[in-house]
């Protein structure tokens, strides 16, 4: 597996399973009404951030999005985003992106990394970025609508580097 900047054509392979993720209702707090165009910069970071994907053979596997958390004066925290294809999960895809999204915003000089809304449901994720050195900071309670589950929390989760 190879993890690599993502370019511009790229975006038509990311969507297919950028759309069943966040259509599936349980992990993203996406426009519900998003088509190719409109979801393209939902996901396409502009600098400095960068938007990476995994790739085997020419093939997309997932996709990562990363940069500073928020503008300004809260730009030395780096925050990222993560989607693996449905058809490729559990080969280790997510723990290879967060990885390298740990080492690029260290090699970017970000003095940590934000999750600002893992969703608490999402038990895979959250045992993953525990994995990888992230502490839930706090729950905000009901501040996800759950397309199967209803109103749950959304963590925010935090590693200083």
């Amino acid at each position: 597996m190879e993890i690599r900047d993502a370019s511009p054509d790229d975006w038509p392979r990311i969507y297919p399973f950028f759309a069943a993720i966040t259509d599936a209702g349980g992990t993203y707090a996406y426009p519900l009404d998003h088509t190719l165009e409109s979801a393209r910069p939902w996901w396409m970071e502009s600098p400095p951030g960068v938007t990476v994907v995994a790739t085997d053979a020419g093939e997309i596997l997932g996709s990562a999005k990363m940069g500073p958390n928020r503008p300004g004066r809260g730009a030395h925290i780096a925050t990222a985003s993560f989607m693996v294809d449905p058809a490729h999960q559990g080969r280790g895809i997510g723990k290879a992106l967060g990885t390298y999204a740990v080492e690029w915003a260290r090699a970017q000089g970000y003095v940590g990394m934000q999750f600002n809304a893992v969703v608490s449901t999402n038990v895979v994720a959250v045992r993953l970025w525990q994995q990888l050195g992230f502490t839930i900071m706090t729950t905000i309670p009901e501040a996800f609508d759950h397309r199967v589950h209803g109103l749950v929390g959304l963590h925010v989760m935090y590693q200083k580097f």
